[in-house]
């Protein structure tokens, strides 16, 4: 099977593909081949690389694949990405631009090449916001079909519980309308699925009357990270639903875009966000600024345009190791062992540890509306180190060691944006088994030729 597949591979003929597809084809060789993923260490080296220009071109990938043995894999801005190579065609989306923002409906139809950022802009005018990410630089899409765990989660659910519909282009070729009235076994599968049914060209999803909020970021010394995260967990279970927060341990390094405070040292935020009246969340965080003196205060009424302030997460491309849980709770005990691990007195080589609160308006959802699972989860534990000089050899033994000094407190389940990973052992433990189940058929249904059978998909 495997050497009739590469056989099939070497006879590809990359004239026919660029016949059949409207869009740019670049081969190795090409000058517009290289695509970085936004973790440079994952390494991507395609058959070839396709700027699609529509539903049309990316059906005929999917069509030249399953003709000549191949995979078909999707970029977009790269976050998230696994590892592919010569026997896969990645799909670029970059020239699927559109974006329209509907007022009355207060709806926008988006492309899949679009970040959050443009979306963000174009609604703000409007009083109008989408329920984002963290980092509104990151692929609208890509978020989407693996559900979206925003800064405002808690308050306002899942990105992926505020879409309107989908058009995708399955493993077969086909191009369809998924959404609650159409499709609707695609529409609950795509949005937290990743791409294991089909690649997404557009969206349509609700925009919320929201022009600001409270919130940002309090970043303590890291000599009472032991008072700050002791106080945060005891802080969290008298917050209200409306209420989001993380707390993060942080080594940043001296360079540009750092602020200087920050640099070079421990430090530990304290992340927060709120819709309610300034005063009113002020009152709330209260008791987190008299922790200790804050060597930075950056929390205050914000436009919603300014929402990756709370995160701050980085912009560039860089080499990491990661890794993520799902805690059951939170305990003292937890903030214990992730203090052994990564507090001030080890020298981690960790670049971030943070404990992201969960519950709220995700809990509260109806668990069977879409693939996302495990949404009665306590909190999400999110560990990075920067595989650079001098640290990288001691990077991923220090983020697996403080994930199973965690493993008490999990039950082993993750978030699928939070698992960059082909291995299916891994991806499995982002569902329930029935969500998993019912994705494989759909996958079996939508993909005969198992096209999409690379990455981070069910099957």
């Amino acid at each position: 099977m495997t050497t009739e597949s590469a056989r099939r591979v070497d006879r590809a003929d990359i004239a026919a593909l660029r016949s059949s597809v409207r869009g740019e084809v670049h081969r190795p060789t090409d000058a517009g081949y290289e695509t970085i993923a936004f973790n440079v260490a994952v390494s991507r080296r395609p058959w070839a690389v396709i700027d699609v220009l529509d539903a049309a071109d990316v059906a005929a990938v999917m069509e030249f694949a399953a003709a000549n043995g191949m995979t078909v894999a999707v970029h977009a801005t790269g976050h998230g990405a696994t590892e592919i190579d010569g026997d896969t065609l990645l799909v670029r989306t970059r020239r699927l631009d559109g974006l329209h923002v509907d007022a009355v409906s207060r709806t926008t139809r988006v492309g899949a090449g679009l970040r959050w950022q443009a979306v963000i802009d174009a609604a703000a005018p409007l009083g109008l916001a989408p329920v984002c990410g963290s980092a509104p630089g990151v692929g609208v899409v890509g978020l989407l079909t693996g559900a979206g765990i925003g800064p405002m989660v808690r308050a306002l659910g899942s990105s992926a519980d505020h879409v309107r519909e989908f058009t995708v282009v399955t493993g077969d070729g086909r191009v369809h309308r998924a959404a609650p009235d159409e499709n609707p076994e695609l529409f609950w599968g795509l949005r937290g699925g990743k791409g294991t049914l089909g690649v997404v060209v557009e969206t349509v999803i609700d925009l919320l009357p929201l022009r600001g909020f409270y919130g940002g970021a309090l970043y303590f010394d890291g000599d009472d990270a032991a008072a700050v995260l002791h106080a945060w967990r005891v802080w969290t279970q008298t917050l209200p639903d409306d209420v989001d927060t993380s707390v993060a341990l942080l080594r940043l390094p001296e360079m540009p875009g750092v602020p200087p405070m920050l640099a070079g040292r421990l430090t530990v935020a304290v992340r927060f966000a709120s819709l309610a009246d300034p005063d009113t969340a002020a009152g709330v965080l209260a008791p987190m600024r008299a922790i200790a003196q804050p060597v930075l205060d950056a929390v205050a009424p914000m436009p919603y345009a300014a929402i990756g302030a709370i995160h701050a997460d980085p912009t560039d491309p860089v080499p990491v190791c990661e890794d993520s849980a799902l805690l059951r709770e939170v305990t003292a005990d937890t903030v214990v062992a992730l203090l052994d691990e990564a507090g001030p007195t080890v020298p981690s080589p960790l670049l971030m540890v943070e404990i992201r609160l969960l519950g709220g308006a995700l809990a509260h959802a109806d668990a069977a509306h879409s693939a996302l699972s495990h949404r009665d989860a306590a909190a999400n534990v999110q560990v990075v180190g920067v595989l650079a000089p001098p640290i990288a050899d001691a990077v991923p033994k220090a983020v697996s060691s403080l994930i199973s000094a965690l493993a008490p407190f999990s039950d082993g389940a993750r978030l699928p944006n939070f698992t960059a990973s082909s291995d299916p052992a891994v991806i499995a433990r982002c569902y329930d088994d029935d969500t998993r189940a019912w994705l494989g058929a759909l996958a079996r249904q939508y993909d005969p030729a198992d096209v999409l059978a690379v990455g981070q998909v069910v099957r």
